[in-house]
């Protein structure tokens, strides 16, 4: 995880402020790196100057790569890579991979190349890539820069291009004030062509010169989210989903491979001083995606390792109304009786049963209303262009989250009077987000069912998962990247993604089919078979319930809590 940084401009400004160079640290603490080029243009009082500044949390390789990337001190192409780059090829990236993907770009570029041979081989890099990833990179032979998200949008990358300001930033989190700063669209790759600007003091001279180069090398309508195309095959006769199903065993395998290049070999966090070595973090409402993933992790870390279940819940207003009238509860009952406490508390105890000899961490947050309406201006900061009151809700509870601070249970799985408070020493963060689309999670999609049959159940799926790139991940990395933490999404992983969408959706959920012999409900019903498989009975019959109602941050200001999810935030 890092945080990037990159201006072009004709003026002197970096447009880097004290306030967003500290954003940058919070998200990369371990390296600080600036690197500044010049371009000559047409008229010899003008020239063109590009600022890059990078932050590092160091999470691959032996050593801290010191970014930004470059071909020499001074001078040459600069890459400021934020991501993981899981395969490239299809090969997997051993060591470094912000350093790989840079020798990559670099291999063929020599100055005499044409710059439709070097855009060639910079386009057949990037769309090789698989894994999260936000870059900006300085193609110096070509003058251009090339810039943009991964397919998903799995990393946070901003762009603001005022018409009347001659400059464009890039950056992973937006300048206060946040005015004008947008996503970058997941839709491709972008580059801007620096070479002999007529009149750089204009920014329609740059706005003129961006380019969108496709992920794929040829156009294809099937495709979803240029990975892989969605299979609209519709069931036969007689079909049910089962324990003895094929594709059951296909998702445990794929799920496994998702998961190792995410959990292992992660470096022990510096200057750690807990006693147990706790290296990654599952952000943990007890719901059925996230317990399969701490299941299936236990499997693949190294026992030596402790595993923390991070478990959210807050003190809403209008619930501490309506407990005031019950004279019997406990002040602790403002969190404990939080659906996503309750549920926690439970997979916590089928994990501690069907994984002896681990060390589990639930860290009960609990968070004071006072408490989360002081942090509300810098959640609004970093949720921004995102400001309605469900953006709002949600970044609460991963703000909270991630930052990874609460009440430690290790042997008892039920509340105590005073247990410890302990901060995680993890770096990286597992969440479960991503399984409800590819699987079929949502309540919606019983609707389409009942609605239109299989083929209707179809086309919501896809549209499901084909706007994932276009919604809200961007959003979540800014919240919890800026407590120094990296989150992972093992669901999205690009070759279980592929598998996702090319099986047969009744082979995923199967809503022809209620009743189930084992209690098994239709909604995501493979995964729930997966889970009983792993042992974990209780988590196999849960319900989904959204992040916000589960930690009850939904509306949390409102007083009748009737305000709609899609108003905006009031500041």
């Amino acid at each position: 995880m890092c945080g990037i940084h990159a201006t072009i401009t004709a003026s002197t400004d970096s447009g880097l402020s004290t306030e967003l160079r500290q954003s940058l640290i919070n998200r990369g603490p371990d390296h600080l790196g600036q690197a500044y080029r010049e371009i000559p243009q047409t008229s010899p009082d003008e020239r063109l100057r590009l600022y890059f500044t990078s932050t590092v949390l160091a999470l691959r390789g032996d050593h801290i790569a010191r970014q930004p990337l470059e071909e020499n001190a001074g001078v040459g192409s600069v890459l400021c890579w934020n991501g993981e780059a899981w395969r490239v090829n299809g090969e997997p990236v051993c060591g470094n991979d912000g350093e790989a993907v840079f020798s990559m770009l670099q291999s063929s570029a020599s100055a005499s190349s044409s710059s439709q041979t070097r855009e060639a081989h910079i386009e057949h890099v990037l769309r090789n890539i698989e894994g999260p990833f936000a870059f900006v990179y300085y193609d110096a032979a070509a003058r251009r820069v090339y810039y943009g998200r991964d397919r998903l949008g799995r990393r946070s990358l901003l762009i603001k291009r005022p018409d009347d300001a001659d400059s464009i930033m890039l950056s992973s989190i937006a300048s206060v004030p946040t005015a004008g700063w947008e996503e970058v669209s997941t839709d491709g790759i972008w580059s801007v062509d620096l070479e002999g600007l007529d009149d750089v003091s204009s920014g329609r001279s740059f706005q003129v010169r961006i380019a969108q180069h496709a992920w794929l090398p040829s156009r294809n309508e099937e495709m979803v989210s240029s990975i892989g195309v969605f299979n609209k095959e519709l069931p036969p006769l007689r079909h049910e989903l089962d324990f003895d199903s094929p594709s059951l065993r296909d998702l445990r395998h794929k799920l496994v491979e998702s998961l190792k290049p995410r959990v292992l070999d992660v470096p022990e966090p510096p200057n750690a001083t807990s006693d147990v070595d706790v290296r990654i973090a599952i952000l943990f409402s007890g719901g059925l995606d996230c317990t399969v993933l701490a299941r299936l992790a236990h499997e693949l870390v190294p026992i030596s390792q402790g595993l923390d279940l991070i478990n959210v819940a807050f003190e809403n207003p209008r619930q501490v109304a309506l407990q005031a009238k019950q004279p019997h509860l406990r002040a602790s009952d403002i969190y404990e009786t939080c659906p996503d406490r309750v549920t926690g508390r439970k997979a916590f105890a089928e994990l501690q049963s069907s994984c002896p000899g681990r060390c589990w961490r639930f860290i009960a947050v609990n968070v004071r209303f006072g408490e989360a309406m002081a942090h509300k201006k810098k959640v609004l900061s970093l949720i921004y262009p995102h400001d309605t009151e469900m953006d709002l809700s949600i970044a609460f509870a991963l703000y909270f989250a991630a930052r990874g601070t609460g009440e430690c249970y290790v042997d008892h799985i039920e509340w105590q009077s005073a247990p410890p408070t302990v901060s995680t020493t993890a770096r990286v963060l597992l969440s479960g987000l991503g399984a409800d689309e590819l699987f079929g999670g949502y309540s919606r999609h019983e609707a389409a069912f009942k609605r239109s049959g299989y083929s209707g159940l179809i086309d919501e799926l896809k549209l499901d998962v084909s706007r994932i790139g276009q919604r809200n991940l961007g959003r979540d990395d800014r919240i919890m990247a800026h407590w120094g933490r990296e989150v992972r999404f093992p669901y999205l992983d690009e070759e279980l993604f592929r598998f996702a969408i090319g099986s047969p959706v009744w082979e995923k959920c199967d809503f022809e089919n209620v009743s189930h012999h084992a209690d098994i409900d239709p909604a995501k019903r493979i995964l729930r078979l997966l889970a009983h498989q792993l042992d974990l009975p209780i988590t196999a019959r849960q319900k989904k319930r959204a992040i916000q109602f589960g930690s009850r941050t939904a509306k949390i200001e409102s007083a009748t809590g009737r305000l709609r999810g899609t108003a905006q935030v009031s500041s």
